[in-house]
Formats: C-alpha cells, structure tokens, sequence
C-alpha cells in the first residue's frame, strides 16, 4: 500500500515525509482492516514530524482523524463487519485492565496509545486497529472529508466542555476560537448552553457569530456582558490563565485546553482561583468520543474544510503550518468510497 513515512524528524519546509510503498497491514485477532478514505491534518502531526514531539518509532506514519470502511476483519471480531464506516481518534488502544480504565477513565491510563504517535496512522491507505477502538459512524450523514476532523477537534472539544460540568442554561467561555472551540460551540448550541467568545480574530468573530455564540468580542478591549459558569482556554498562554479565571463565578471551573503552557502565576489567590476549579484535557475519552459522535448524527457539525489529494499531503502540512489555509481543517482525501 502506499503511505508517507516519517523516519528522521526535521522542519516541515524540507519535506522530511516520504510517500512510499509499505506492507498491507494484517488484521490480528479483534482486529480490523480499515480502507483510509480520508484524514485530517493535526498541528500535533506537524509538531511530531519537526521534532517538537519525541519520536517514538521510526518510521512512522502520521495522522489520527481517520475516516474509513472496513475491509477486512480478524478472528474474533463480533461487532464490526465489511463495509462499516468507522473512525480512528488519538485514542488507539488501552490496557482495559488498569483502574482507569476499569473506572471509565481510560484517558489517563499508562498505556495509552496515541494514533499517529505510538503506532502508525492515518497517512496511508489502510491501518488496522482493535474493533473495541474502531468508532462507529453509522447514523452520520456526512461526506469523510467532513467527519474525519470529528476525530480531533471534534471529540477533544466535546471532552473539553464535558470538564465544565455545564449544564442547559449555564454560560461558556471560549477564550480562543480555532477548531476545536467551533466544535465546542456546535455541542453546546445542541445541549442548551450558551456561549461566550473571546478572540482577536475579525473572521474568528464572523465565524462565532454565525455558529449560534450568544456574545462574541474581545475582552482585552471590552468586558463580557456578563460572569461566565465556566471557561474554556485554548491558546498555551499562562498569563491568560488568572484573567480568565476572574471571569468565572465562584463554583465554576476553568478548562485548559492546550497540551503544553507557558508559565502560570497566580498573583491574586482570594479572587481570582479560590472556590473555583482548574481542570486540564488530558488525551481523550473512549465513552465520550461516543457520546460526541451520537450528538453528530442529530445536529449539523460539518464546518469549512480545504480538500488535497493523498499526493498533496506534505505541501498541505506546509500551508497549514504558515496559516495559509483560511478554513479551520485541512483535509486529505485517500480513497474513493
């Protein structure tokens, strides 16, 4: 099958992917053979080709929003048949057997395995995966160029809001608004929760406004209209961390979104942290990557998306990484249904 390689890390610029032939994967036991019909390009993939990540095996196929069929299926596989669509996220596979696993919490277990990461993606024609780990899309009525940035954005923002505990009623922040806010925005729309936007960008602001937000600006030039319930920061800035939780009320609880962070520092305890709750999205949730994708088969996720070729998949990591791309996902299609 066809696949780009990762084998020695270096700046996106030089090209360091290489589109090749490798070995058809082979379905184990439970396992199964997913034909790739189309993967998102994560910043995450970006940051693991250039170095910023470790390497954890050479080489690698990248990629973890993956969307596809099953073609094939292993011995002992009871739930799947040929011909399914299904998805693969960041999360690939756990132990099942540790007690974060047993008690629900899988995202935190020590041997979890990221797609794209641990193991080989996305960026191939086929991949084979656990079927407990496949995600099923039956129900979704949309393109795979549309579902597959589900896989990402998509299920980490759903696992982001769920950290809020909001409930219907209750107000949201949004400090930040790429792609995985968008998609915090569209489940909270569905769950009856109202959402406030913070960001800098004028087609960010747009974008907000038209997805349903029920206030959109800029808090660095005007107050919110009102004390948020909950918050959700996205961009790795420490300093935005006690301003963001000086609009929260007490009770509530600050989401931090991003991977890594600079510097936190909390001046002022007594109002701005005590009796509120900071919480960070760490990896992402077998149970509610299902629950986010139950809410995609009822309500419109689809957002704007740039559409390359299998061929293009490197030059496109190029346009995403110097912003080039206006849309928030960049999309590469694989294979024909």
């Amino acid at each position: 099958m066809k696949a780009w390689i990762l084998e020695k890390q270096s700046n996106i610029d030089k090209k360091p992917l290489k589109l090749t032939d490798v070995p058809l994967p082979v379905p184990d036991k439970q396992e199964v053979r997913i034909k790739v019909l189309a993967c998102g390009i994560c910043r995450t993939d970006i940051h693991i080709a250039e170095g910023d990540l470790a390497l954890k095996k050479s080489p690698l196929i990248l990629g973890h929003e993956i969307v596809g069929v099953v073609e094939k299926t292993g011995e002992g596989v009871k739930n799947l048949k040929i011909g399914d669509p299904v998805g693969i996220s960041w999360l690939y596979s756990t132990c099942g057997r540790c007690g974060y696993c047993l008690r629900g919490k899988d995202n935190y277990c020590p041997d979890f395995k990221c797609t794209g990461w641990d193991v080989d993606g996305g960026f191939a024609e086929y991949i084979t995966i656990k079927e407990d780990f496949a995600l099923s899309l039956q129900g979704i009525n949309m393109e795979p160029e549309d579902m597959a940035p589900l896989m990402c954005p998509g299920i980490a923002g759903y696992c982001a809001l769920k950290l809020t505990e909001a409930a219907p009623g209750d107000k949201v922040g949004l400090f930040g608004f790429g792609p995985t806010a968008y998609y915090v925005l569209k489940a909270a729309n569905y769950l009856g929760i109202e959402v406030y936007v913070s960001t800098r960008s004028s087609i960010n602001k747009e974008e907000a406004r038209k997805n349903g937000a029920a206030w959109v600006g800029n808090v660095r030039e005007g107050k919110l209209p009102t004390r948020l319930d909950s918050a959700i920061l996205f961009p790795p800035a420490g300093a935005l961390v006690e301003p963001v939780l000086g609009q929260v009320e007490i009770g509530g609880t600050l989401v931090l979104a991003p991977v890594s962070m600079s510097l936190i520092e909390i001046k002022n305890y007594s109002d701005k942290l005590w009796g509120r709750d900071i919480k960070t999205l760490y990896n992402i949730n077998k149970a509610e990557a299902e629950e986010f994708l139950k809410i995609a088969g009822q309500a419109d996720m689809r957002i704007a998306r740039r559409i390359f070729s299998f061929k293009e998949l490197q030059e496109a990591m190029i346009q995403v990484k110097k912003g080039k791309i206006k849309e928030p996902n960049a999309v590469i299609r694989i294979s024909a249904k």
